[in-house]
């Protein structure tokens, strides 16, 4: 759950910035993306380019609105929110889209556990998540490094399947590794949040 000390305040008021519409945008290229990945075919190779492109530019934007919101000092409570969902929804869909449509790498099946191992992080993390809202009324987000290599390594194997790269399984496996370890990570810390709740709502613990 990546809500930790030092991250951006849920409880904190925040407007819509410049930040949020670039997070709004690569959520916007989500129904472009399948819509092109769908109607691919054989016959339609040059389909498989332009979904490329457009998720190069998602991802691209997903850097843009992080670096603006580091550098001018945009993070805000809706920033905090779109950000890490829009990612979650592009790659999640991109997934499903890329299991479901098997014909974009005729030399390789992605598998499906490596879907269901995707997914369940992140239910994981959401649930986490209002749990700990739920307790504790407030949240602090702030991505940790392996969260940030997850992300990386799964969008680069979205890249790799478009481009029909020959390792890539190799790719999606360490995006499974990223994933499982940033996994266990966010719910390490979790479990440090709530034991820490527990402790503040009885004192009796303190003696």
């Amino acid at each position: 759950m990546p809500f930790l000390k030092g991250g951006v305040d849920l409880g904190r008021k925040g407007g819509v910035n410049f930040a949020n519409k670039v997070s709004i945008f690569r959520i916007i290229t989500i129904p472009f993306f399948l819509s092109i990945v769908l109607y691919y075919s054989p016959q339609r190779d040059f389909l498989r380019f332009v979904a490329l492109g457009v998720f190069l530019l998602a991802a691209l934007s997903d850097f843009i609105d992080g670096y603006i919101a580091r550098v001018k000092g945009q993070k805000t409570k809706f920033g905090s929110i779109i950000d890490p969902l829009a990612d979650k929804l592009l790659l999640i869909t991109s997934f499903i889209c890329l299991y479901t449509k098997n014909n974009i790498h005729p030399e390789a099946l992605l598998p499906l556990w490596v879907i269901l191992t995707i997914i369940s992080r992140d239910v994981i993390i959401l649930l986490g998540a209002i749990i700990i809202y739920l307790l504790k009324q407030d949240l602090n987000i702030n991505p940790s490094a392996f969260g940030k290599f997850t992300t990386f390594s799964q969008m680069g194997t979205i890249i790799a399947f478009l481009l029909r790269l020959d390792f890539v399984n190799i790719i999606w496996n360490i995006a499974v590794v990223f994933t499982i370890i940033s996994g266990i990570d966010y719910l390490r810390k979790g479990v440090l949040i709530l034991n820490t709740i527990d402790v503040k709502a009885n004192p009796r613990n303190n003696q």
